[in-house]
């Protein structure tokens, strides 16, 4: 078994969360990496990505997928089945967003805030009309965190964070860093599973050194003797005591790294001012806030320490009653918003490459939820669940493109040509589902189809 695979591996089994560690799924002692060798696969190991979750399924009416109130209004409800509703929000929030990019005219809902800023908006790669198969939370949200129809509840596939940090990450002290949101290893090596935390005070607790601490001195005659220990012959033939040690060895040299310095927004040192400021962070609010969570992931990516960071930058999206016109368009924006200014502190810092590129020219953002709302109010003055659903990307090798669409009567799945990201006749092709956005990644990167998502991935996301 490589060394370092072990050393990896054991780690995870090592530090024990104030939150949760995902479980291990079945661990192969034949890394992503060899496996792509073998098949004459060339990785991108410059790629980086952060999955961002929106949790509890999102009106993309309010954000992603608008449609013009002049056409889609309370007079045209028998031929359209849509409802936008602009008119019950705050009379602040009921224009729509109009960018002109590049000589054509982009649409966004009232709530997409910063996203659709000068500078990201041009990055933005937004797929619409996604088929998601299920009106249930649990099976919309495993299934666009793994490209898979989970088999009832149950996850049938690894989670593509999974997946890029067992391809790109052997070498990163945390490959995969999960905050707030599910991940799954089913068929990955141990070392890729995800380091999961509830919270940013979760991860503190997990990369800061413990109390009691000993003497230096003292501390050096534990570490000679468990050193020798482990030099023995008993030892040195026990797979268990080999792997004990190695993790002994690997946690020391993490938490001598003192890695929680990256994620300490608590202090009052000129950069973590600065940090706190560029997200506009309220500490008091603690370090799970949608803000936090963006930030943590900046510098888990530009610190070195992940390949792959999945966060929660939003909830209380499940707006069946009149929170809908309250809570729902300010919740998305939110997340919009610290995506937004996590996307620009990636773009205003130089990656190390000496290119002059920058971190996010090797970082692709996702943004998604299990599912969308109905486009027709509810009796409650809310929406439900309706199985079409949007999503976008950003940074990286995306494109500022609109991929697909919903239909104008009742917002439906269309079929959509994955190389154009055009609209095609009905029945003449496949609606788009998650499986094909993850596959976009995977053919980007150079995993092919090894995570045998049976689907072609979306080629006009893609920059040529």
């Amino acid at each position: 078994m490589n060394p370092k695979n072990t050393r990896r591996d054991m780690l995870r089994s090592s530090l024990v969360l104030g939150g949760s560690l995902a479980c291990f799924g079945g661990a192969s002692s034949w890394s992503a990496p060899a496996r792509a060798q073998a098949a004459g696969a060339v990785l991108k190991n410059d790629r980086y990505y952060v999955f961002c979750y929106f949790s509890g399924g999102w009106d993309v009416l309010l954000g992603l997928d608008p449609r013009e109130p002049s056409t889609f209004n309370n007079g045209s409800l028998s031929a359209t089945g849509i409802q936008p509703g602009y008119d019950l929000l705050p009379t602040a929030d009921q224009s729509l967003v109009r960018v002109d990019v590049g000589g054509r005219r982009r649409i966004f809902g009232p709530y997409i805030g910063e996203l659709a800023a000068p500078g990201l908006v041009e990055r933005l790669g937004v797929v619409r009309g996604l088929s998601m198969d299920t009106l249930t939370h649990e099976v919309g949200r495993r299934r666009f965190l793994t490209g898979k129809q989970p088999s009832g509840l149950s996850a049938r596939g690894s989670s593509a964070g999974t997946w890029m940090a067992s391809a790109l990450g052997i070498g990163d002290p945390i490959p995969n860093l999960v905050v707030g949101a599910e991940t799954y290893n089913v068929d990955q090596p141990t070392y890729a599973t995800a380091l999961k935390v509830a919270t940013g005070n979760d991860l503190l607790r997990a990369l800061r050194p413990a109390g009691p601490t000993l003497s230096p001195l003292l501390q050096r005659q534990v570490d000679a003797h468990l050193a020798s220990q482990a030099d023995c012959a008993a030892a040195r033939h026990s797979p268990m005591r080999s792997t004990a040690e190695l993790a002994r060895q690997t946690t020391k040299e993490m938490l001598e790294g003192r890695l929680d310095s990256l994620f300490d927004f608590t202090a009052n040192t000129p950069s973590v001012l600065a940090l706190r400021a560029r997200y506009n962070m309220n500490i008091n609010l603690g370090l799970g806030t949608p803000e936090a969570q963006a930030a943590m992931a900046a510098q888990a990516l530009i610190g070195g320490v992940s390949r792959a960071v999945t966060i929660e930058v939003a909830g209380g999206l499940d707006t069946h009653f009149q929170n809908w016109a309250t809570q729902q368009g300010p919740n998305q924006r939110r997340g919009f918003n610290a995506i937004a200014r996590l996307a620009r502190h990636l773009q205003e810092t130089e990656f190390p490459a000496g290119d002059g590129s920058s971190w996010l020219d090797h970082t692709v953002i996702v943004g998604f939820s299990e599912f969308s709302r109905t486009p027709m109010l509810n009796a409650s003055m809310g929406r439900d669940h309706h199985l079409t659903n949007s999503c976008f990307l950003l940074g990286g090798p995306i494109q500022g493109v609109d991929i697909g669409g919903s239909s104008d009567r009742g917002m439906l799945p269309q079929p959509v040509d994955p190389a154009t990201g055009a609209v095609l006749p009905e029945g003449s092709a496949d609606p788009l589902k998650p499986d094909n956005v993850l596959q976009t990644l995977y053919d980007d990167v150079g995993l092919g189809t090894r995570p045998d998502l049976r689907v072609p991935g979306i080629s006009a996301l893609l920059r040529a």
